[in-house]
């Protein structure tokens, strides 16, 4: 039965028109990404299949283009409308950080930071630079390394801290094993960013560290 036989109430557009998005299950929510089946299968149906095959739906939105395509159903237009859909989505968060003090909004800058390192196969060492009213300037992506660490540079995380005029920063990397608890050389290499950049009266108010489900901090920690 196609979806528009079904009852109103039940159709996953009409559904979240009356009730809000939150109301939806993740088939649902997918279908109206997907707008149409296959034969045979109805857009929700295809949803749930999809969901089944890649073991979620965080692991079906992480999916690599080759991976993604594979599937039936999909191709090169889906994964582009997908990639577009998930930039939205972090320019989105971008844009309600940089409207005002990052300090008031904790909840905020994790699901930012997550969403910017947490699908990545490989670990990236990035920063928050803040304005002297603790507003975002600018997030940029410092230094990338292998699966198991990078390799960051104090003298060039000041140098780049200097050029955009940054007062407070916050760090964050990602761990590609999923899990959050940092390292003693995670705490060594941030006492070291903290040294070097305190030379030029630039404060390091966090370092966090994105791992599979959980986002920590140090500040959080005592350890800044």
């Amino acid at each position: 039965m196609s979806i528009r036989d079904w009852p109103e109430g039940e159709r996953p557009r009409e559904k979240l028109l009356a009730l809000g998005a939150e109301a939806l299950s993740d088939a649902e929510l997918l279908a109206i990404f997907l707008r149409v089946g296959v034969e045979g299968r109805s857009a929700v149906d295809l949803a749930r299949d999809l969901l089944s095959a890649f073991g979620g739906l965080r692991q079906l939105l992480e999916a690599d283009q080759a991976r993604f395509c594979a599937e039936r159903g999909m191709g090169m237009a889906k994964y582009a409308q997908l990639q577009a859909t998930l930039e939205l989505s972090r320019r989105h968060l971008a844009s309600q950080l940089s409207r005002g003090d990052v300090l008031t909004s904790p909840t905020l800058v994790r699901a930012y930071l997550a969403a910017r390192l947490r699908h990545l196969g490989h670990e990236e060492f990035a920063a928050l630079f803040l304005d002297s009213q603790h507003r975002v300037i600018r997030y940029e992506s410092l230094f990338c390394g292998t699966l198991d660490s990078a390799s960051v540079y104090p003298r060039e995380v000041a140098r780049r801290a200097l050029e955009l005029g940054a007062g407070p920063i916050i760090f964050a990397h990602n761990h590609p094993s999923g899990v959050a608890e940092p390292s003693d050389a995670d705490r060594r290499i941030t006492e070291r960013l903290r040294e070097a950049l305190g030379l030029f009266e630039v404060r390091v108010l966090d370092h966090f560290v994105v791992g599979d489900g959980e986002v920590v901090s140090f500040a959080e920690r005592g350890w800044l």
